[in-house]
């Protein structure tokens, strides 16, 4: 096992018989191996796409399967071994798929023909092949820390492309430019200029899926609208819904309707409590606890049943609610049950045999819903206000939180900001702040809740309309951005914005170990990222070049 993958990597990579995530070293050596499969499925695909041929059922499991490799989703080393020999199935597939369209299969990579084996012996044998540090004595740690970048920034589209998909939306460009850059690393690619130039492919894809993805969530669910989301419990049977996938949530108000369990949303699903699609539900009770990291707490103390969607999942058995805890869609973790084909029924039966909350807790509530449909129908009068000098800086702040220490940093930096200013925020990192009143200008609350990491495209469109508005560049904005990376979906949007040419980025508290001095040098000279520091410095230094 070597994985650098995330914040919550040991220094030097996580090594040992666990990682620091709770993920076995089998576990982690079976994604290894799943992956490099998933580079021989893409290079058939690619080739046979350079032919107007794609098959739609490779391009369903290939989000699904990069998905089940990102950090806290699935734990499961049994579930491992079947999408392994699923991956064997689908790779076949896409094979006769390039055959039949008369791809030339010739100079085929290694991804394209290597064979692991299925039992847990072979696959044990076979996990160094498939190790992502297995050229690092040939081509050096920038070569392979640039092939991370790529590998990670694809983790997390792929992951956006996954919830986009099972709400029915998807392109077969996308598709197919996943397959290209896949079959790209798939060759262990050495040439620097090559993997930086690929690093930004993956962010204008990513850019991409995230436009899919916002398409889906509101074609579905409607425009998220300024709410005032519940944060405390009321009286009686309860069901917390953690993740991402806002469809698990619709199904799952939809299978509770008139049960008398009031439903509430964890985590990256708060935002849900915005769109009129799921807050028409009078029994979507509102959010309940924090963000991710905060769970093993949260989980512990809710007095009902729990499904954790898409992902963010942390070892259940330490707090003892593993028994009251179901899993859906790519997550999982041994012994845990797994619902599928969305029949939430046991999850429900489980919330009626258990007592819920007592009484209704002291309200509270934080107002939510301003994606970039509120902010750019009130686009006049944000202009105004910046014309008026009523608002003179925006702070981006968000990205995915996390556990270590230093991510006070955001929390710090919001409260710094002038009273003259607007906070933007979205993902995870918003549950440092996003119960502080930081007041209002003109009636506008300063800090605007954007929505999931994913909704990083709505404070991108909301920046060029302003940007455009104003008759400048996105970089000669009053804009300043304060990201919180942690894991692959972070890469992604960070790789999004690198593709747009936005500049002088704080990102932090740590930085990505993959990144050497080497490629980080790289990605300062192009881009002007600027590790965080102190919040105070950073902000003195972003209000000074405003």
């Amino acid at each position: 096992m070597y994985c650098v993958q995330c914040e919550q990597s040991n220094k030097g990579g996580c090594a040992a018989k666990v990682g620091s995530c709770g993920k076995s070293a089998t576990v982690a050596d079976l994604q290894d191996v799943l992956l490099r499969l998933m580079q021989g499925v893409s290079a058939y695909a690619d080739r046979a796409a350079r032919r107007g041929a794609r098959d739609a059922e490779v391009d369903a499991f290939t989000p699904h399967a990069w998905f089940t490799t990102l950090t806290n989703v699935n734990f499961d080393e049994d579930r491992f071994v079947a999408l392994i020999g699923e991956a064997l199935r689908i790779r076949q597939r896409a094979r006769r798929l390039a055959e039949e369209a008369g791809a030339d299969l010739s100079d085929l990579p290694e991804p394209a023909t290597w064979n692991p084996g299925t039992t847990p012996s072979e696959l044990a044998a076979a996990a160094p092949v498939a190790a992502i540090q297995r050229f690092m004595d040939r081509d050096g740690p920038s070569v392979v820390g640039l092939r991370n970048l790529i590998l990670y920034g694809l983790k997390g589209t792929a992951a956006y492309s996954e919830h986009a998909r099972v709400l029915g939306t998807e392109e077969d460009a996308v598709s197919a430019e996943f397959h290209r850059i896949s079959a790209f690393l798939g060759g262990d690619p050495a040439e620097m200029d090559a993997l930086v130039a690929e690093s930004l492919a993956v962010g204008a894809l990513n850019l991409k899926v995230m436009e899919l993805l916002d398409a889906a969530n509101t074609g579905r669910f409607g425009h998220p609208e300024p709410t005032q989301a519940r944060m405390t419990p009321k009286a009686g049977k309860c069901l917390l819904v953690s993740g991402h996938d806002m469809g698990d949530l619709e199904t799952i108000l939809q299978q509770t309707a008139g049960t008398g369990i009031n439903v509430y949303t964890h985590g990256e699903l708060l935002p849900a409590n915005a769109y009129p699609g799921l807050k028409k539900y009078p029994h979507l009770a509102g959010n309940y606890g924090g963000a991710w990291q905060d769970q093993q707490r949260d989980f512990a103390a809710f007095p009902g049943a729990i499904v954790m969607t898409s992902n963010c999942l942390i070892n259940p058995e330490i707090k003892g609610y593993a028994d009251r805890l179901f899993t859906a869609g790519p997550v999982g973790w041994q012994g845990v049950r797994h619902l599928t084909d969305h029949d939430f029924s046991p999850a429900i039966a489980c919330a009626l045999a258990l007592p819920g909350f007592a009484e209704d807790a002291v309200e509270e509530t934080i107002t939510i819903g301003f994606a970039r449909n509120t902010v750019m129908g009130v686009a006049d009068t944000l202009l105004g206000m910046i014309g008026r000098g009523e608002v003179r800086n925006l702070f981006l702040i968000g990205g995915c939180d996390g556990a270590r220490p230093g991510r006070n940093y955001f929390h710090d930096l919001a409260m710094a900001t002038p009273d003259d200013s607007l906070v933007l925020t979205l993902g995870c990192g918003k549950f440092r702040f996003n119960r502080e009143d930081l007041g209002e200008i003109n009636g506008v609350p300063r800090v605007l809740d954007m929505g999931q990491c994913n909704d990083a495209y709505s404070g991108i469109k909301v920046a060029s309309a302003v940007a455009e508005a104003l008759g400048v560049g996105v970089n000669d904005l009053p804009l300043h951005y304060a990201i919180s990376w942690f894991e692959q979906k972070a890469t992604a949007v960070l790789l999004s914005m690198l593709h747009l040419g936005i500049r002088r980025i704080h990102l932090g508290p740590t930085l990505p170990q993959f990144l050497t001095p080497e490629v980080l040098e790289v990605l300062v000279d192009k881009f002007d990222i600027r590790p965080t520091g102190d919040a105070r410095e950073d902000l003195g230094r972003m209000l000074e070049a405003a």
